[in-house]
């Protein structure tokens, strides 16, 4: 894969640099509206990149609704004039009166809190009516990974318990199922298809009992071609907008190609067969457990250690006279481009192999100005 990675005037860049690829980035894209049949379905997360230049890269394919994990993000998405943004994260503490903030300080982004606990919402609800606020609100539901949300058995008594606080806006549920980054695509979609009737039966019991529940946010990039089948739900893949060499591997069936890759060089020959690069820890993300990032066009070197800002790798026996010079220019694809991305301020953005751009990580920060 060498080859569509390589970079023009690669002595220029100081590494380890972050480069994405627009191109590869735009098929993505592409491929992503075609799997959900309908741009308007897509409810995009903005984890993977936090970059205000990609928000507004998807919203001139016609994309206009973002999830977030962040209040940052938040504001990064109402920046950009977005229709909608759901933080798909509890609000906790100091996190309540900031999202009031956001709601009033982008007036043209309507944003939706979740929430898996009465007691939280309850706060929420209080703080809300103390400014005269309505907030809209979608129950967070437990689709098997434990992490957040309330656990589909007590999902219609929470939704119900809810609609009946002061200031909050009750209209649908968020529904992450990361536990099902399945390979096998068919049994992907049986255990997809499971869980979502389950949550389907619970969401016509509430409109039987006269509460609107008519937004339904589903899946994660493994499992959205899955949900894509129902058309009442809107779709929040993320990874796959940049893509990276975990979900390349395992979920074939998708093919999304990686754009976010780390340029890096050959530092030392330390010991006989041995090579160190200047991409340690602090520049790639550190999950998951095992390699952390696929080294490209040095087929027979094996990782064997990696400190803060070194990576060390030794050549298998008999390919030692294939060991890169020292200044060589390397590619490394991450296994995960989520957190390797916000491990830098800016990603140099490549064009036919030319850096012609650079967008900075807006979002990587935990508080912009709110």
């Amino acid at each position: 894969m060498k080859n569509i990675y390589e970079i023009k005037k690669a002595e220029e860049i100081i590494t380890p640099a972050l480069i994405y690829y627009e191109d590869i980035i735009l098929d993505n894209l592409n491929k992503m509206i075609e799997t959900a049949g309908d741009r308007r379905r897509l409810w995009p997360h903005v984890k993977s990149h936090k970059m205000e230049k990609l928000v507004r890269l998807q919203m001139e394919k016609g994309i206009s609704k973002f999830k977030c994990a962040t209040i940052a993000e938040a504001e990064m998405v109402g920046t950009c004039g977005a229709a909608e943004a759901v933080i798909a994260y509890p609000l906790i503490g100091p996190n309540v009166a900031r999202f009031l903030k956001l709601q009033v300080s982008y007036p043209k982004t309507r944003f939706w809190a979740i929430g898996d606990d009465i007691e939280q919402l309850r706060i929420l609800s209080a703080q809300a009516c103390e400014k005269s606020l309505k907030v809209n609100v979608l129950i967070d539901v437990n689709m098997g990974t434990n992490r957040t949300g309330v656990e589909v058995e007590k999902l219609y008594d929470l939704y119900m318990e809810c609609c009946k606080l002061p200031g909050l806006s009750l209209n649908g549920l968020h529904c992450y199922d990361g536990n099902h980054g399945i390979e096998n695509y068919e049994e992907r979609r049986r255990a997809v298809e499971e869980a979502d009737h389950k949550v389907f039966k619970v969401v016509e019991r509430i409109k039987q009992s006269g509460e609107n529940c008519d937004i339904l946010i589903m899946g994660g990039t493994p499992s959205f071609p899955c949900h894509a089948k129902y058309g009442n739900v809107y779709l929040s893949p993320g990874t796959c907008v940049i893509s990276d060499d975990g979900y390349y591997h395992r979920f074939q069936d998708e093919n999304f190609v990686p754009a976010g890759i780390l340029m890096t060089r050959v530092v030392s020959h330390a010991a006989e067969g041995y090579f160190t690069i200047d991409l340690g820890y602090k520049g790639i993300a550190s999950d998951p457990q095992g390699q952390r990032g696929r080294l490209l066009g040095v087929e027979h070197a094996v990782s064997v250690g990696q400190n803060e800002e070194h990576w060390i790798w030794k050549m298998e026996s008999g390919y030692e006279n294939e060991r890169p010079q020292i200044g060589t220019v390397l590619y490394v694809i991450p296994t995960h481009i989520c957190p390797t991305s916000a491990l830098y301020p800016s990603a140099l953005v490549a064009r036919n192999g030319e850096i012609v751009d650079e967008w900075l990580v807006t979002a990587r920060n935990r508080k912009i100005t709110i």
